[in-house]
Order: structure tokens, then sequence, then C-alpha cells
């Protein structure tokens, strides 16, 4: 597959009945964004589905399949992986139940042409007046909890490093930051930036938090049927202090 300048990953289990297909294809047909889908060994028919979409866009869509279920995670890493090497100028991820329009990748891509001191743009799911963003209350308040213990544990400030809406630009290194499997579970999100931080530690690369432009969004809707179990979020401790000593090993200071 050719790859153009934007490509954009699409993780998926079991989605046979929540993958709006037909928005893909409008999306597809309108617009010149490459899709890489992710089939994490799905064991419905989710398989024929992306089959079909291969099948309508053979230059636009491409379908990499994962032999067992390895988590999103991983579905991610290896699709953005696959993404960089095929020299995309722009990779990112969306939820394949498009909780975030696709329409916003047009929006990420436009700020990351016209700024080029961004390097990510992350969808930041803030419910302002005048935008419709969605949430069930106990979700958006485990949310924010979550979201201070990240930005303590990274040492800056970040409203939203969970939204399943990100672009990033293709640097020297992003690829080579991608090579190992993530050790955080679902805050793999978190993981990213903290390896982004470990990196550009001692070196003349500007800070991290200055590179990252979080967008609030217009539109965001609480899709049911969410993946994520009450023992994944028991575990959001353990994994953000793994993450810490692995990769930051220092007190955070926020700012």
């Amino acid at each position: 597959m050719s790859i153009s300048a934007c490509a954009i990953v699409i993780p998926c289990y079991n989605e046979e009945h929540r993958l709006p297909s037909s928005e893909f294809s409008k999306f597809i047909g309108e617009t010149d964004v490459q899709f890489i889908f992710v089939d994490d060994g799905s064991t419905d028919r989710t398989a024929s589905v992306l089959d079909g979409l291969a099948a309508e866009y053979p230059s636009r869509v491409a379908v990499h399949r994962m032999v067992q279920n390895r988590g999103k995670a991983e579905a991610v890493r290896e699709g953005l992986l696959k993404a960089c090497a095929a020299r995309a100028n722009y990779v990112g991820f969306w939820d394949a139940d498009l909780a975030t329009p696709l329409e916003a990748i047009l929006d990420f891509r436009e700020l990351l042409d016209r700024r080029r001191d961004i390097e990510m743009v992350f969808g930041a799911r803030i419910n302002l007046l005048g935008r419709a963003v969605n949430r069930r209350l106990v979700r958006h308040y485990f949310g924010r909890v979550f979201a201070t213990a990240a930005a303590f544990t990274l040492g800056f400030e970040i409203y939203d490093t969970q939204c399943g809406a990100k672009l990033f630009r293709v640097t020297d290194g992003f690829a080579q930051r991608l090579q190992s499997p993530f050790i955080g579970g679902w805050i793999f999100d978190v993981e990213m930036i903290a390896r982004e931080v470990e990196a550009r530690r001692g070196t003349s690369l500007p800070p991290v938090q200055s590179v990252i432009y979080e967008y609030p969004l217009d539109v965001w809707r609480d899709v049911a049927g969410s993946k994520i179990s009450g023992a994944d979020w028991l575990r959001v401790g353990f994994n953000l202090c793994r993450i810490w000593l692995r990769y930051l090993r220092r007190w955070p200071s926020i700012s």
C-alpha cells in the first residue's frame, strides 16, 4: 500500500457490530487520508468487515492481522510502525467506534501543517459551551482523577491523555521509540509521552510539553461497549508506577 502524507491506525477487536463501516467508506472516498486497520485477533466477523473496506479502497486501506489478541496497546504500536515504515509524514490512531468523528483528522493535520513547532495533536474531551462532548458523569470523574495521576507521573499538566484520537508528526527517532512493546497496558498513551520525555532528557530537543497540542474536540460521544474492565482500572496505579520507574525515575515537579 502506498501511504500518503497522513496515515491513521484503527485498532479493532471484535468490532463487527460497532465499526461504522459506512462512515469510514464515505470519509475515505472524500479525502486522501490512508487507513491501517489492525485486527487484534478478533473472534467475530471483524475480519470480513475490514476486508470489505480494503476491497472497496485497495490503495487507501490496509488490514494488518494479529494472530492472537494482544490488546489495544500492541495493536496501535504495530500499526504505527507500519505507517512509519511506509513513510507517512503524519501518523496517528483513532478509536474504531468513532467516538471522535473522522472529520477531526483533517483539523489535526491542518494544525500540524500550520504549526511546525507542534509534533503531537491530542484530542481533548472538554465539554465547553458550544461543543457536543457527551460523556457519562462517572467516566468523566474517573477521567479527571486519572488525569491528575498521569500529570503527576509525567511532571507536567496535561488535561486528557486517554482520548483515542491522536496524530503525530513523524520525526527522527519517533519510530525508534516504538520498537519495544508497551508495559503500561491500556494507558500506553502515557507511556508514549514518557518515552518522549526520556529520549529528550539531556538533549537540545524542546521539552515534550512544548510540542504537544491538546485540541478541544467539537464533538465526542460516549459509545457503549468499552473493553476496559474494572480490573484494568485497579491496575492503573501499578502501571503508572512501572512507567515512572522505567522512563522517568525522578520526583515530578508539576509546572
